[in-house]
């Protein structure tokens, strides 16, 4: 069924609103933050690779001295054991390399959101007045913060009343997509870069606000995610 031309004509009240409200497609921040995860991504890995080779040319003009050697296991391995150890070590070795890579992306991605939060914060509460107390700025976190970004509330917050907060998500937007082909360890993993950026969107916002908090995501069942939200004492 065509609609009508007095119906295509007739202004909406959304409109006639002065200023003119601004609209964004809902899906734009998905896509952005996917592109942003994988362009830092690499930007990371190039980063740290030429940071390792700078350090070995330094090592090798003699200007830094050789990281010390990993200490050697003096008792006798079977010839098994000892192939077993030394592809638990290697293992090890190139997990700690992907881990350096993946820190130093988390790194920059949280920096990103720290920005964003702060000044997000700034335009949300240019017209509010002080917050009186912590519990209310949490609050402010959990509605206002959450559901500017998140389009919801947070669904569970809980406190041990020391300065530590638990914001629980069941539904957290940012990974409810997460999937990967080599398993739901895998997807955990990824999702934890994820919610890196969100993390730091967090400690944006608080920071702003004079609360210099340490917030730490925690991704146990897709696509339920914490952030425990911890505060410095007499905050």
């Amino acid at each position: 069924m065509q609609a009508s031309s007095s119906t295509l004509v007739q202004p909406t009240l959304a409109l006639l609103a002065d200023p003119p409200n601004k609209f964004i497609d809902a899906p734009a921040m998905d896509y952005f933050l996917i592109e942003m995860v994988n362009t830092l991504k690499q930007s990371a890995a190039f980063a740290t690779a030429r940071s390792k080779k700078i350090e070995q040319e330094m090592i090798e003009a003699g200007l830094i001295p050789a990281p010390a050697p990993l200490p050697l296991n003096l008792k006798k391995e079977s010839a098994r054991n000892s192939e077993t150890s030394l592809a638990s070590r290697s293992g090890s070795a190139a997990k700690g390399g992907v881990d350096e890579e993946e820190e130093a992306l988390r790194v920059r991605l949280e920096a990103i959101g720290m920005h964003v939060g702060g000044n997000f914060t700034e335009r949300l509460c240019r017209d509010r007045p002080m917050f009186a107390e912590t519990l209310d700025v949490i609050k402010f976190v959990c509605k206002d913060i959450w559901s500017s970004c998140w389009d919801k509330q947070v669904d569970n917050l809980r406190t041990n009343h020391r300065g530590v907060y638990v914001l629980q998500d069941n539904a957290f937007k940012p990974i409810t997509r997460l999937s990967s082909w080599e398993g739901r360890p895998e997807a955990i993993r990824r999702a934890k870069l994820y919610a890196a950026m969100p993390s730091g969107i967090i400690r944006g916002a608080l920071s702003r606000l004079g609360y210099n908090a340490t917030v730490v995501p925690e991704i146990t069942s897709m696509p339920q995610c914490t952030f425990q939200v911890k505060l410095p004492k007499g905050a």
